[in-house]
């Protein structure tokens, strides 16, 4: 019978813990209120009351009387409430005042989940494919007038089959780097970025001539020809934790940065074919040093130690980029990530 009893106890503990674990953690210093200012993000309005900022979707209450609450404003104002024991963060909205203005536009945009200016390249502009992709797109083999460098306003041409014949507007791409995974040394896809926007004006075989709207470099020779990817690409995020993976890290900084800080965005080594979309939030761990016991002279693992959170926020076939939007020690590339 005590041991039974003992049993129910111990279950109970595990329990109780378990739900301590999984209950929403506040700031020690968390405010009762506060009125939203340009610049704010809902992530760092989060941070001020929840210690896991990614867990804001569970907590907000929905207010059925305000048109899409989840847009946020400036002037709004995000107060802390209790409903049966959780946390809630609930909106009011602000008082605006209307002006007379020469021309229509909108007095405010709503506040995004995270800061886009940070990433808005990297929506935008950059993209990883598989090496079939990159081998059967189209490449440009010249310019008008013998011209191997062309811009916005020139006319080039390529060689090759469309990949989707019925876009017209498609943009030319250059690869910048080759994707490995640092453990398994598989290739995981090619980087490219773009470096100009085209219309395809005509096609006689083989041949694409390609009118340039706007370049970011010069076109030349052996730049590929793909459709814009803007069906893949979002600016809404609502976060949630990541899956559990193996050998999940970062592979790569993204815009030539040597360490790795708070905003800055990597490069990661899953992708859609692991489950991963943008929103799902990852730990970042360092790894622990390998350090020499001063009595028995063995090597000794240190353990790994949390370094930081970060966010997808684009994801390919086998790579994923993500923004570090909390950095408690230095990052670097070989950080490992986990659930958070």
């Amino acid at each position: 019978m005590r041991g039974v009893l003992y049993s129910l106890i111990g279950s109970c503990l595990l329990w109780a813990g378990a739900a301590c674990a999984d209950r929403l953690q506040l700031q020690d210093n968390h405010p009762t209120e506060y009125v939203v200012v340009k610049g704010d993000t809902l992530w760092d309005i989060s941070g001020r009351f929840l210690q896991s900022p990614w867990r804001w979707p569970e907590v907000w209450d929905v207010n059925p009387q305000i048109d899409n609450p989840h847009l946020i404003y400036p002037g709004d104002v995000i107060y802390l409430t209790w409903v049966d024991g959780q946390p809630r963060l609930s909106l009011q909205r602000g008082v605006r005042k209307l002006s007379p203005q020469e021309r229509v536009e909108k007095l405010d945009q709503p506040i995004p989940a995270i800061p886009l200016r940070d990433i808005a390249s990297f929506l935008n502009d950059n993209r990883v494919v598989q090496e079939d992709v990159l081998a059967e797109a189209p490449y440009v083999i010249g310019g008008r007038n013998e011209s191997i460098i062309a811009g916005a306003g020139d006319r080039v041409y390529a060689r090759g089959t469309l990949i989707d014949p019925d876009i017209d507007q498609q943009s030319l791409y250059r690869p910048a780097r080759e994707y490995r995974h640092p453990v398994t040394d598989e290739f995981l896809g090619y980087e490219l970025f773009k470096v100009a926007d085209a219309a395809i004006s005509a096609q006689e075989d083989d041949i694409l001539t390609l009118d340039l709207t706007k370049t970011r470099e010069e076109v030349r020779t052996r730049d590929r020809l793909l459709p814009n990817d803007t069906s893949r690409i979002q600016s809404m995020f609502y976060p949630k934790p990541g899956p559990a993976l193996d050998d999940a890290l970062i592979i790569d900084v993204l815009g030539g940065v040597a360490k790795v800080g708070q905003y800055d965005a990597v490069a990661l080594s899953f992708g859609e074919v692991d489950g991963v979309e943008p929103g799902h939030v990852f730990a970042i761990y360092k790894k622990g040093e390998m350090v020499k016991d001063p009595v028995t002279g063995d090597l000794v693992k240190l353990p790994d130690e949390r370094a930081g959170e970060l966010m997808v926020f684009r994801a390919f076939d086998r790579v994923s980029y993500g923004l570090v939007l909390r950095a408690t020690n230095v990052i670097s590339v070989g950080d490992l990530l986990r659930q958070p």
